[in-house]
């Protein structure tokens, strides 16, 4: 499973460890990757591997539904692209 935000596309990133004598060590900064259910109004509960800033991303722009409907598709991973068209399919069919 890659390490990377399906909603904000975080992912790891690298840098280096740096001693107090200066010596310069590789090292990784991983993104803080959490599996959170969320409550779509069309969907029911969808289940999402996101980073823990796009989990306050999506609660402050009112929840996933308005969250994935607010954002322009390039900037969405693929599988979040496919969970907006399952929201825009089910509010169509409903309407």
């Amino acid at each position: 499973m890659a390490r990377r935000c399906m909603i904000t596309g975080k992912q790891v990133m690298s840098g280096n460890n740096v001693s107090h004598a200066n010596n310069k060590t590789r090292r990784r900064f991983l993104p803080n990757m959490q599996v959170v259910s969320f409550i779509s109004d069309r969907l029911g509960k969808v289940r999402l591997r996101v980073s823990a800033r796009a989990v306050r991303t999506i609660e402050i722009n009112g929840g996933l539904d308005s969250f994935l409907m607010s954002v322009n598709d390039s900037k969405l991973s693929h599988k979040a692209l496919l969970l907006k068209r399952r929201i825009e399919k089910s509010s169509v069919s409903r309407a």
